[in-house]
């Protein structure tokens, strides 16, 4: 049980569009993350994925719309929906998400992480397989 500085988190990485774990909720993952540009068009079939905005500005793109998001704002994608995150310039979010969630979703690209870094917080074993 300690306490996560974000703004220490995110001072340890540099890459964009790589999460990073620093925490554990239950069976899901408490992940930050630096945007910039447009990620890949992607959705998750089995889990539902919450971006909070925690410095910068987010667009989340959905086929038929967009969603601007301004810091201490967040937004639940909920499994199914294909959606594109966009920053046009960095961007800082805190991700929570299912343990099994795959960054790019239903889509394999040089942007997929298999296995996030962790950052902060105790080791918890990940769960055996994703739900198909």
């Amino acid at each position: 049980m300690n306490k996560v500085n974000l703004a220490a988190a995110f001072a340890r990485f540099h890459e964009h569009w790589s999460p990073k774990i620093v925490g554990d909720v239950n069976d899901s993952h408490v992940k930050v993350v630096k945007l910039r540009g447009e990620f890949t068009w992607h959705h998750h079939e089995h889990e539902d994925e919450l971006f909070l905005v925690v410095r910068g500005r987010l667009r989340m793109q959905f086929r038929d719309r967009t969603v601007e998001l301004d810091p201490g704002e967040f937004i639940v994608v909920p499994r199914g929906v294909e959606h594109c995150p966009a920053a046009d310039e960095e961007c800082h979010v805190l991700l929570f998400e299912p343990k099994s969630t795959l960054n790019t979703g239903n889509v394999q690209d040089e942007r997929t992480v298999e296995r996030p870094e962790r950052l902060a917080g105790p080791e918890r074993p990940e769960p055996l397989e994703r739900p198909e």
